[in-house]
């Protein structure tokens, strides 16, 4: 899937210095900032998600107490 993004100048420059200087392309660089940092952005946004869920009380919780009761690891 092709996609297009405007980069700022500076940012520009310095993806065109890493490509230039390894002899890779710019989008090497950019599937590489794509994929290694969706994971980070899915962790954030969704955790943040669950918990705008969890202060509305629209998440159940639960306690380290019920987890080890249901599992049967309660002493």
């Amino acid at each position: 899937m092709a996609t297009s993004i405007r980069l700022d100048p500076e940012i520009e420059q310095r993806l065109d210095h890493l490509a230039v200087m390894t002899g890779r392309t710019k989008a090497y660089y950019l599937r590489e900032l794509v994929t290694n940092g969706l994971e980070d952005l899915e962790d954030f946004y969704l955790a943040s998600a669950t918990m705008e869920r969890v202060r509305k009380g629209q998440e159940p919780v639960y306690s380290l107490e019920d987890v080890e009761r249901q599992r049967g690891l309660a002493d």
